[in-house]
């Protein structure tokens, strides 16, 4: 029997869309304290967070792996990465939430091998050196979100593709905890979401996926349900959608030449797919999603509620 897990921008929280730019900070203990330090499973459907305990231990759930860690440690969670965290009470730290896409691409400009960093779940042991390196970055990280004042997110972002570099240095030197940990399930899980990425546009069937993977549709989506708590065509589905929203929102292309780019045979079955996903058509989600822009981007969720 399949289980729902739920879908958060920030655990607790309702998920922020899924096409917003933008990025969020605070402490450990602000979020694991008064859920008493045990964080349940859930997701993020398009963000991707990077925690650095300073302080304490912490054992990880990332999809199908267990992992236990203690202070100084990195835990990287990508996006539609099923994780969760049971936290001992001295456990202190850094936490950043920030939207994948955008940040890939910022990623991929200055150094390409970033994005394929941004999207392996992991769990690194940190040295005093890594500390002294990686602190100033998210202590700058915190004062462009606390201050809010022009082109934060844009330096947000970029402080964190420096942190990424970072962790793709960790992940050269074989800084990686996980390593014994980590479960079939959640490589097969990770080559799946590759699989999606680069060819969603293909509306490949399930069955070219799951022989990609070696395994049989079946397999394939008894393997989602598990891990992810959706199907294998909710994960396809989910990252068509999610890459519609966002060229609604952030190119000027037309509906038309959109459905083209992603594949889809004419305007009109786009439309019908946008719809039975979001609830919405697509002009109506971009008008709502651009005047919720010009009002301001953290009440972008609030206003698309009622789209």
């Amino acid at each position: 029997m399949s289980r729902a897990i739920p879908n958060y921008a920030l655990y607790g929280d309702q998920a922020r869309p899924a096409w917003l730019a933008t990025f969020d900070f605070e402490w450990i203990p602000q979020r694991s304290l008064p859920y008493n330090w045990d964080i349940q499973p859930h997701t993020h459907d398009a963000f991707v967070q990077v925690l650095m305990l300073t302080q304490g231990q912490v054992r990880v759930r990332l999809d199908h792996a267990s992992i236990e860690a203690a202070a100084p440690c990195l835990i990287v969670v990508p996006a539609q990465t099923v994780h969760g965290f049971r936290f001992t009470p001295d456990t202190d730290g850094p936490v950043v939430t920030a939207t994948q896409r955008p940040l890939e691409s910022l990623a991929a400009l200055v150094m390409p091998e970033l994005v394929q960093t941004l999207r392996l779940p992991q769990v690194m042991a940190l040295n005093g050196d890594d500390l002294d390196r990686l602190m100033p970055l998210f202590l700058a990280v915190e004062r462009e979100h606390r201050a809010g004042d022009t082109g934060h997110v844009a330096a947000g972002m970029a402080l964190l593709a420096a942190v990424a570099v970072h962790i793709a240095r960790l992940r050269q030197q074989g800084r990686g905890l996980q390593s014994q940990q980590r479960s079939r399930k959640a490589g097969q899980i990770e080559a799946f979401r590759r699989a999606v990425d680069a060819h969603f546009r293909e509306h490949l069937p399930v069955t070219a996926y799951a022989a990609e993977l070696g395994v049989t549709a079946g397999q394939l989506t008894r393997l989602c349900q598990e891990v992810l708590g959706m199907s294998s065509l909710d994960v396809v589905n989910a990252r068509l959608v999610h890459e519609a929203q966002r060229e609604l929102v952030y190119t000027p292309s037309s509906i038309k030449q959109i459905a083209a780019s992603l594949g889809f045979a004419d305007e009109a079955y786009f439309g019908r797919f946008f719809r039975k996903h979001t609830g919405v058509t697509p002009t109506a989600f971009r008008e709502s999603a651009l005047r919720a822009l010009q009002d301001g981007g953290d009440d972008a969720g609030k206003a698309l509620e009622g789209a």
